[in-house]
């Protein structure tokens, strides 16, 4: 049965456009990576017409927050399958926290969220908290990663919390995976097929609702919808889009490891590499849509 699933979702996948090399993106990307003190993975497609290319697209990386993906599908299964319900009223208690910035550890001991809004907080501002929360009532990480292997994703998988991963977590993280594997998860869900058309389509409304607009969408024009998901640790920055473009769909993914600059500041390595690469495809593949950011934008950017 999975095996049938995969061969269906290939189908599905490639019926919008099958992945092809195209060359001069190629040349542009290899120009765009050169001289990066650290290691870089990248995979660009052009959904409709298939054109595409790499830097490392299978290698492993670290997912930092880009986890909360598969964390938000096994969430969606299990409210498909009953587990869950997504009204219910849920708890939140101080033994929950996740020490950081998030907007659910502002919450008083006690209390109630409901769960539509935990999987919102867990994809909007990337709420830590909210979605080790989700993962545990997914099922844990065992849970979300048989989900993962079945539909398909050899390298994509939860590290944190889950029993049996704690050499990987050492490695990468609380997550791992690659450009194209990221890539893949959101093409599932713009396909419809990551658990259910429904539940799909709500988790693709979820995912264009970023807070994390200083990289990759701030590149791209604010009236383009974007569905997307930032990550980011000390030595690592990463971002995965679907750019729901005037001449096509294109889906991109770019990760780093190993990075030298560690700074928090908009000027970071990591940070300049993922606005490079979004312009560069913005303009790749919207070349009648000219379009750069108004002067002062920066200053609006979390």
């Amino acid at each position: 049965m999975a095996a049938l699933l995969v061969l269906l979702l290939a189908g599905s996948l490639q019926a919008q456009g099958g992945a092809h090399p195209d060359p001069r993106l190629q040349h542009r990307l290899d120009s765009l990576v050169q001289g990066f003190h650290g290691s870089v993975g990248i995979w660009v497609q052009h959904l409709k017409s298939g054109r595409s290319a790499g830097v490392n697209p299978d290698s492993v990386f670290p997912t930092a927050s880009m986890i909360k993906v598969p964390i938000m599908i096994a969430t969606f299964d299990a409210l498909e399958r009953g587990v869950l319900d997504f009204h219910q009223k849920l708890t939140y208690t101080d033994s929950l926290l996740y020490e950081g910035d998030d907007i659910l550890g502002w919450f008083r001991d006690s209390s109630q969220i409901p769960l539509s809004q935990l999987t919102l907080l867990s994809i909007t501002t990337s709420d830590n908290t909210a979605s080790l929360w989700l993962q545990a009532l997914a099922g844990g990480g065992t849970v979300i990663n048989l989900w993962l292997a079945d539909h398909g994703f050899d390298s994509t998988r939860v590290n944190s919390r889950t029993p049996g991963r704690e050499e990987n977590r050492t490695l990468y993280g609380w997550g791992q995976t690659t450009p194209r594997e990221m890539a893949r998860l959101l093409q599932l869900i713009r396909a419809g097929r990551a658990v259910s058309r429904s539940a799909s389509e709500e988790m693709y409304r979820h995912l264009t609702r970023s807070y994390w607009t200083g990289e990759a969408l701030s590149r791209i024009p604010p009236w383009v919808q974007v569905a997307s998901k930032v990550g980011m640790v000390d030595r690592s920055r990463s971002e995965v889009a679907l750019v729901n473009a005037p001449s096509g769909d294109y889906v991109f993914s770019v990760i780093t490891r190993n990075q030298d600059d560690t700074s928090w500041d908009p000027t970071n390595e990591g940070y300049v590499l993922i606005r490079n690469l979004s312009a560069l495809l913005w303009q790749y593949f919207e070349p009648r849509h000219r379009w750069t950011p108004a002067p002062g934008a920066e200053r609006f950017k979390p």
